[in-house]
């Protein structure tokens, strides 16, 4: 019996690559900028290659949040982010 879990819903936009883009040029590790974003570490490495969101810019040093790893989700950070 094959079960898949369900989908998390989490979909990634063209400011979180710019995020994730910015936070890789800085030197993150994959597995930490995964975590900050509740996905899984492919999805980091293809924006890094480029097969996702071709063209976004990385965001830069001073709108990126703390280096990892991360013990709360990106959620989190922009909720105290806005305060």
């Amino acid at each position: 019996m094959s079960t898949r879990a369900e989908p998390s819903g989490l979909a990634l936009t063209k400011q979180d690559a710019a995020l994730i883009r910015g936070m890789i040029f800085r030197g993150d590790r994959h597995h930490d900028i995964a975590a900050f974003f509740g996905v899984n570490q492919g999805r980091i490495a293809e924006i890094k290659d480029g097969s996702r969101f071709p063209g976004v810019l990385p965001a830069k040093a001073e709108d990126l949040p703390p280096m990892g790893p991360y013990l709360t989700p990106k959620v989190a950070w922009q909720e105290n982010r806005l305060r």
